[in-house]
């Protein structure tokens, strides 16, 4: 699409792009329950603004985390409503089709957060030579990393064939790569292996490989029957149990956890299993959200919830932020090669399509060897 300039070089939304924007959006307390908003896109825009046509987002379980934690860790004020509705966090591409910011250009292809939409609205700031950010005034207090935009003319590891891969598995990645940096910082707590919850997940999947290449740790999957298969076919665990196994691990030995199911009573099973050697119980996700529930009071080390950006400011500091994103982006080369062994991408496209892809996510039903990339634009 294209946007028209006036005699000052500033912006604004052409012919073509006007209309309406259109948001998937889900109750806050009930996030089966979803509805479509729609409202005019903006005649013309203010100074420092950006209108972003967002061309396609990947809808995963960690989008289900992101609900999960909206009040708690702020998920809810990125793309902010009302009426107890909210908008859930996704990551994909998009194109910048009117720009009030000498430096951001109309035409730029970008990669980042959005609602589950057709355009998003920012203010533009922070402007670097491959990233810009959303400066807007409801964005202050939370993470920068979510705020931020990247250039893909200026990503060294982009690739224009990739863009599904990276839509699905690049913000997970972080957080799992983010994990196991942590547990290596700390020692792995003197545990000799890291039990992974809800391991078909990618963001599982991606642990374990992030914990395979450092060698350090024994990675052992937990997840259902349906799923133990298709777990033990990645070659990324070194050894798959369902839930109802968990009783013949070896307590004996030190191990800690990452919980991306946030099953209470999974949860309290490992604790009360391993007791004491359950040195550290690290808690990020929320495929089981049906079950979730108080997890206090428990043996070993007390769950607690990991938040990637605060990770992300402290690595930084110690080694440099440049250093410390050259490893991410070289761990996430490695890991796309290897999920191009079993990674299978469906595109969902259209309001009505999209709303059903993400409550196959939601129901915890979808094929996890599967990705659910989705768009707004066509039915």
């Amino acid at each position: 699409m294209t946007a028209t300039s006036s005699s000052n070089s500033t912006h604004h939304v052409s012919d073509n792009d006007s209309g309406n924007y259109k948001i998937i959006e889900v109750r806050q307390d009930e996030w089966q329950t979803t509805r479509l908003h729609e409202a005019p896109l903006p005649a013309k825009l203010e100074p420092e603004q950006v209108l972003l046509k967002i061309d396609r987002f990947a809808i995963t379980a960690n989008n289900i985390s992101y609900a999960s934690s909206g009040g708690a860790l702020g998920y809810w004020r990125f793309f902010p409503t009302e009426d107890g509705w909210g908008r859930i966090p996704a990551m994909g591409w998009a194109d910048v089709i009117a720009s009030e910011h000498p430096d951001v250009s109309v035409g730029e292809r970008v990669w980042g957060f959005f609602p589950f939409g057709s355009h998003l609205l920012i203010k533009a700031g922070k402007i670097r030579p491959g990233q810009f950010a959303d400066v807007s005034e409801h964005r202050e207090g939370l993470a920068p990393v979510y705020a931020d935009f990247d250039r893909a003319a200026a990503n060294p590891i982009y690739e224009p064939a990739r863009e599904d891969q990276d839509s699905l598995l690049r913000g997970l990645f972080m957080t799992s790569w983010l994990v196991e940096d942590f547990l290596t910082v700390n020692d792995n707590f003197a545990a000799k292996s890291c039990l992974i919850t809800s391991a078909s997940s990618k963001t599982s999947i991606a642990l374990a490989h992030c914990v395979k290449q450092r060698g350090q740790l024994t990675s052992v999957a937990v997840t259902s029957d349906r799923n133990k298969a298709f777990c033990e076919s990645l070659g990324c665990y070194d050894q798959v149990i369902t839930y109802d196994d968990i009783g013949s691990l070896d307590a004996s030995e030190r191990a800690v956890m990452v919980d991306m199911a946030g099953n209470a009573s999974v949860i309290s099973t490992v604790h009360h299993h391993f007791g004491d050697n359950m040195v550290h119980s690290c808690r990020i996700g929320a495929t089981h959200h049906d079950a979730m529930g108080p997890t206090s009071d428990l043996p070993g080390a007390t769950p607690e919830f990991f938040f990637a950006p605060h990770h992300v400011q402290t690595r930084s500091a110690e080694l440099g932020a440049q250093v410390l994103m050259a490893g991410l982006a070289k761990g996430f080369v490695g890991f796309r090669i290897f999920c191009d062994s079993w990674l299978k991408i469906t595109t969902s496209r259209g309001p009505a399509d999209a709303e059903a892809a993400y409550q196959r996510v939601l129901s915890g039903k979808a094929d996890p060897a599967t990705g659910e990339i989705v768009s707004l634009w066509g039915d």
